[in-house]
């Protein structure tokens, strides 16, 4: 039998439309109404879906992508084989394991609501995130170091995700073109935090806490840990996992080599967007790579699931 993943995506694909296909489905949509009804400082998340600026603004942006994920997950479930594995791309990985049933979905929603507290609480002058590609990751690393930056995400041989103050950043690129090479870009991510740095350490220790106070259950479905690559079923393992990947760089070309290496053979990424099905599919071309996103009707996904069952 063909062995089957799912993708929970981070930040950066969010959209006022992001809940559409959720939404054709009765149970979904009544999860979706009440998470939006809750109040985070002086809006609540519905405010924030319809605002261009808080959509984007990480305290909403990172709850909402769990809501969304597990909003999707919640139409699809009945209609889908049970996953032989699951990974999660930065707060991806907090929705990841909710799929994975070590954690209810309400549980989940709080921990990305104060892990993005927490989060936003480091920053006290404006950090940026920058990807950097068609540059060895030895010789990215050695360039952040040099400007009092970090690689935040490795997601590719010759890609990296480099983040730090915003000063140090806009000090850096002008550089970045004259690297070592070819066909060098750089790219603006939309997340104004310097996530998975060691910048976000004063997050740990509050962070630390509300993980001990989540309650999380063993799980048959594996998570893999975004900052190794290992499979995760054991509610210690999780904790710390999740927690290490505040302040670590998370290893996400290593997670795509995990889901080849464990002979997956299709994945579905629930959304939003499609980044990380894309990013798979380059990767890994003998996967079968599909994004909810790609799709018009719930019933469009189950047809193409099914579809991979027959290969």
């Amino acid at each position: 039998m063909n062995k089957f993943a799912l993708l929970c995506p981070g930040q950066g694909a969010q959209s006022v439309d992001m809940f559409a296909l959720a939404n054709q489905h009765m149970q979904a949509a009544s999860f979706l109404h009440g998470v939006l009804n809750r109040k985070i400082g002086q809006h609540t998340l519905a405010d924030a879906l319809s605002s261009p600026d808080l959509l984007f603004e990480n305290r909403y942006a990172q709850p909402l992508i769990v809501a969304a994920t597990l909003a999707n997950w919640l139409a699809l479930r009945d209609n889908l084989p049970q996953p032989d594995l699951i990974a999660g791309y930065s707060i991806g990985e907090i929705a990841a394991h909710a799929v994975s049933a070590s954690m209810d979905a309400q549980a989940a929603l709080q921990l990305a609501t104060t892990r993005a507290s927490l989060m936003q609480a480091c920053v006290h002058d404006p950090q940026r995130m920058l990807a950097v590609s068609g540059v060895a990751i030895a010789d990215i690393e050695k360039f952040a170091a040099s400007h009092d930056l970090h690689v935040a995400i490795i997601t590719a041989d010759n890609k990296a995700i480099i983040a730090g103050l915003a000063e140090h950043i806009s000090a850096a690129i002008p550089e970045i073109a004259r690297l070592p090479g070819h066909d060098i870009t750089r790219t603006e991510i939309a997340v104004h935090i310097a996530s998975h740095t060691p910048l976000m350490l004063a997050a740990v220790p509050g962070f630390a806490q509300a993980l001990n106070d989540t309650p999380m259950h063993e799980t048959s479905v594996p998570v893999l840990a975004g900052i190794n690559a290992e499979k995760v079923t054991e509610p210690a393992i999780i904790r710390s996992s999740l927690l290490a990947q505040l302040t670590r760089t998370i290893q996400w070309h290593a997670c795509m080599d995990a889901l080849a290496e464990n002979g997956i053979s299709y994945v579905l990424e629930l959304g939003p967007g499609s980044a990380l099905s894309k990013m798979l599919q380059t990767r890994h071309p003998h996967i079968a790579c599909r994004s909810i996103a790609d799709f018009r009707s719930l019933d469009g996904v189950i047809q193409w699931i099914r579809r991979q069952n027959e290969n």
